[in-house]
This record gives C-alpha cells, structure tokens and sequence, in this order.
C-alpha cells in the first residue's frame, strides 16, 4: 500500500527581463504624458475638478521640497553650460537633459495642484497627482472620518482591520480613511486591485470633512 501523494505546489513562473522592460517602459511614458498634461491644465487655469464639486489640495507635506529640487537643478544648469561650453557635443545634450529634468520636476508639483482631492454631489475622488484617480461614490462610502496615520516604507495597499486599504501618502502621512460600504476596483499602473477603504491627505482637513458632511449625515 502506498501512502497518500504529496500535494504539489507550483510557484508562477519568473517575470522575464523583456516582460520588466516594456512595464517600465509604461510606466515612464505615462509619467511624462502626465506631466505634460499637468503643464496644459496649469497654463489654461483647467484644474480637474468635477462640475459642483469642490477640490482639495494635499501638496503642502512635499512642497518644500520640491521647490528645493526645482530651484537648484534651475541653478544647475547654467553652471554646468558654462563648465562644458567649449565642448558643443557634451554642452547640448546635457542642456537639454537639464531642461527636461527642471521641466518634469515642475510637472510633478504641478501634477499635485491641478488635480486635487475633489468632494461633490457625485461623491469623493481621491488623487495623486497624475498618477491615481479614484472614485469614490456616495453610494459606496459607509463612513468618512479624521483618522492619522504615519508608517515608512509601507505598501500603497496593505490589508487593515476595515479591509484591504489604499493609502495615498504624502510625506509617509495620511489623516482621512474613506471606508466602503463595498469594494471599489483600483488601478496603479498595470496592476488592478480591489479595496475597501482609502487613506489620503488633505492640507485642509476641517474644510474636506465640512464638504463631506453636507453630502452625507
């Protein structure tokens, strides 16, 4: 007679170098169509906010130090020009690198400021600048609540007491939890998930949590 047969265990194949390349290569070119788009929206005054609802900005923990990284790569580059001048074939590609860079990085904050957190009649969405855009219906939000929380390192999803949670952290911070009467599909980059609950950040929290109230008790 002969014993019962070991369950066999299959782990999923690797993710090859090609497959790692093209989603990077997704990821940079969604990056920079966002930061374009950023640029358009702040140059005609087009901020994504839905009609009747009121946005919030959540820039302010990161604000510094973007403008610290602006500033000096802006002083940077004239610098660099003049250290590389008698060279045309070094001083024009690191010219227009330095450019690009300080144009991106000016995007990034601006990404921040022409898409804010939105409260409306239709419900909440939550943003990050050009990155994540979530929305979050009245009819699938059971609570919103003043709720702080400041972990390192963490997941953006990670699984909480309420349920698998999103945390769109700034500066590692979060002080509003969203919890869903159901789970809400989300999407960062190529990977779908679902949660039910959402951290964010909001500069004005008494302002968010006076425009959330007037939609529900």
């Amino acid at each position: 007679m002969t014993g019962p047969r070991a369950t066999e265990t299959t782990s999923p194949p690797p993710v090859s170098f090609g497959h790692r390349a093209q989603r990077l290569a997704r990821m940079a070119l969604r990056a920079e169509i966002g930061i374009w788009k950023s640029l358009y929206r702040w140059l005609f005054r087009r901020p994504r906010v839905p009609v009747g609802a009121t946005g919030f900005a959540y820039h302010s923990p990161v604000l510094t130090i973007l403008v610290i990284f602006i500033v000096l790569s802006a002083i940077e580059i004239p610098i660099i020009d003049l250290i590389v001048h008698d060279w045309p074939a070094v001083r024009i590609p690191l010219l227009v690198a330095g450019i690009w860079g300080v144009t991106w990085m000016i995007g990034l904050l601006l990404g921040f400021l022409t898409r804010p957190h939105a409260v409306g009649p239709e419900g909440i969405r939550a943003r990050s600048g050009a990155e994540v855009d979530i929305d979050l219906p009245w009819e699938s939000v059971a609570s919103v609540e003043k709720s702080r929380d400041v972990l390192e390192k963490a997941p953006k999803i990670r699984d909480e007491p309420h349920g698998r949670t999103l945390a769109l952290r700034m500066q590692d911070e979060t002080n509003v939890l969203v919890i869903l009467e159901r789970p809400v599909a989300v999407r960062l980059g190529d990977t779908a998930d679902e949660v039910g609950a959402v951290r964010l950040w909001a500069d004005d929290l008494d302002g968010f949590m006076t425009a959330v109230r007037t939609h529900i008790p």
